[in-house]
C-alpha cells in the first residue's frame, strides 16, 4: 500500500471542532505509550506525521489526518492515549467523555484499531475501550505492536493469553513491529476489508 499523501488537519475537543464529514474515518486507540504513533507513521510511510515521545500521554486531544494513495481519500483519526498514571487527573477526566462522544456520534467513523502491546495482557481500560467499540457498533481492528521484542513462542503464549482476554479469535489479531514493518501490509488489509462493509 503505497501513501502519495498525508496532511494534518487539525486538533479537535468536541464535535463542534471536527472537520466536516466528508471522508471515511479510521480512528487509532490504545494506551499510551503501546506505540500508536509509530504504527500511524509506518502506515502512512512518514517518519513525522504523527509526534512519538518518549513521554507517555502527550497526545490530549483528538488529531485529524488525511491520506490519499492506493487507498480510497481517508481520514485517520488519532485518539489520545489512555491510561497513564502520570497524567494530571482533570485531563485524564476529559479524555473518557471527549472519545465516547466521538465514537458514540461520528457518522463517517467506519473502524477503530485498537492497538496493544504484545507484552502486556489487556487492561480493564482497553476492555472498556473494546466494549464502547461493540457498544457503538464500531468495527474493531486489534493490533499488537512491539512483536519484535518476543521470541516466536513467546509470542505465540501471549497471544493466547490476549485472545482469552478479549475474547477474540487469535486469527484477527494483528501482529506488527514498527522497527522492522512486519505486519503493516496486513494492517492495511484490515482497514480495507472495514471500509468495504456496508456502514
Amino acid at each position: 500500500m503505497r501513501i502519495h499523501q498525508a496532511t494534518f488537519i487539525k486538533s479537535a475537543v468536541k464535535p463542534a471542532d471536527y472537520p466536516p464529514p466528508e471522508l471515511s474515518e479510521i480512528a487509532f486507540a490504545g494506551r499510551s505509550n503501546v506505540g500508536k504513533s509509530s504504527l500511524i507513521n509506518v502506515l502512512v510511510e512518514r517518519k513525522g506525521l504523527v509526534r512519538t515521545s518518549s513521554t507517555p500521554g502527550r497526545t490530549q486531544l483528538i488529531n485529524f489526518f488525511t491520506i490519499s494513495g492506493e487507498c480510497p481519500p481517508l481520514t485517520l483519526v488519532d485518539l489520545p492515549g489512555y491510561g497513564y498514571a502520570k497524567v494530571p487527573l482533570e485531563v485524564k477526566r476529559q479524555w473518557g467523555p471527549m472519545m465516547e462522544r466521538y465514537l458514540a456520534g461520528r457518522e463517517t467513523l467506519r473502524a477503530v484499531v485498537l492497538i496493544l502491546d504484545v507484552r502486556r495482557i489487556p487492561s480493564d481500560e482497553d476492555l472498556q475501550m473494546l466494549d464502547w467499540l461493540r457498544a457503538y457498533r464500531r468495527r474493531p481492528v486489534v493490533v499488537l505492536t512491539k512483536c519484535d521484542k518476543l521470541t516466536k513462542n513467546e509470542r505465540a503464549k501471549q497471544i493466547t493469553q490476549i485472545s482469552l482476554r478479549l475474547d477474540l479469535p487469535r486469527e484477527e489479531l494483528v501482529q506488527f513491529s514498527a522497527l522492522s514493518k512486519e505486519g503493516r501490509d496486513n494492517v492495511w488489509k484490515a482497514i480495507l476489508a472495514a471500509l468495504e462493509e456496508e456502514p
